[in-house]
């Protein structure tokens, strides 16, 4: 068993704890009860390379990040730092993250502060409305784990929620169903979910198969300014750090060092 399908039934196992503690009915509910989700993609449109700050606990591949963290505390310094969105992992076994965690962090940043994304490891649609019940203004969906029809519903359900999605993806096969989905934020993911290595090269290599229109995001394995000039050399528009803000011994200068001006 490889490492993503480790974390997907743990996935699976808690989602359907949640699903007998509130009906889909009760979670599509509260998901048309809550204001209306700001324009994460208008959040990427700045001049440079936005910054997506993501606040974690752990990881797989990294183990315990820091323990002396208050999750909506970091939102609060990404914010203050000028971070121009925060993602949010809420998966709890292997990142320690919580929907209890994103929605603190939703209330503290305000309507006027950094939208916010979802990141976990969506597999089922109830996942969708939870994160809209919860204040998100985005949600990532992972190719991989999603089969074309069903990566279509997720993302024509999230516009139907108001919300945008981050369509990640780490191959030439993904990326052509991303395209061809068209979705308007594509992540490249330089970690293998299979071995969990990272490579940035798999950046370089994908990203001229993104049309025009399309806002483009670089993920995984970046940690300073060089990496973020280096993907901006074949087109960029935001890059999402989370291991290398979160193991920063000053969060807010890690977060100013990595808002490079940069070219798109």
């Amino acid at each position: 068993m490889t490492a993503l399908s480790e974390i997907v039934a743990g996935v699976r196992e808690e989602l359907e704890i949640r699903k007998s503690l509130c009906t889909a009915a009760m979670m599509e509910a509260a998901a048309a009860a809550r204001a209306p989700a700001r324009d994460f993609a208008a959040a990427l449109q700045g001049c440079g390379v936005s910054l997506i700050a993501e606040v974690k606990r752990a990881s797989p591949s990294r183990g315990v990040i820091r323990t002396d963290i208050d999750p909506v505390q970091v939102a609060r310094t990404y914010a203050a730092a000028g971070t121009d969105a925060i993602s949010v992992i809420t998966e709890s076994r292997r990142f320690g993250g919580s929907l209890s965690s994103l929605a603190g962090i939703v209330d503290a940043v305000g309507s006027d502060g950094p939208p916010v994304l979802l990141k976990d490891f969506i597999v089922d649609p109830y996942q969708v409305y939870e994160a809209r019940a919860h204040g998100a203004d985005c949600v990532l969906l992972i190719a991989a784990l999603l089969v074309q029809p069903q990566l279509l519903h997720m993302l024509h359900l999230s516009r139907m929620l108001g919300m945008r999605c981050l369509v990640e993806v780490h191959d030439e096969a993904e990326l052509d169903r991303a395209v061809d989905s068209g979705a308007l934020i594509i992540g490249i993911n330089n970690r293998d979910l299979r071995t969990l290595a990272v490579d940035l090269s798999t950046f370089e290599r994908l990203r001229p198969g993104i049309p025009a229109g399309r806002l483009v995001v670089g993920e995984s394995g970046i940690r300073r300014r060089e990496d973020i000039e280096r993907l901006a050399l074949v087109g960029l528009d935001a890059v999402l750090v989370g291991e290398a803000i979160m193991s920063a011994p000053d969060i807010g200068a890690k977060v100013r060092e990595l808002r490079c001006p940069g070219s798109k």
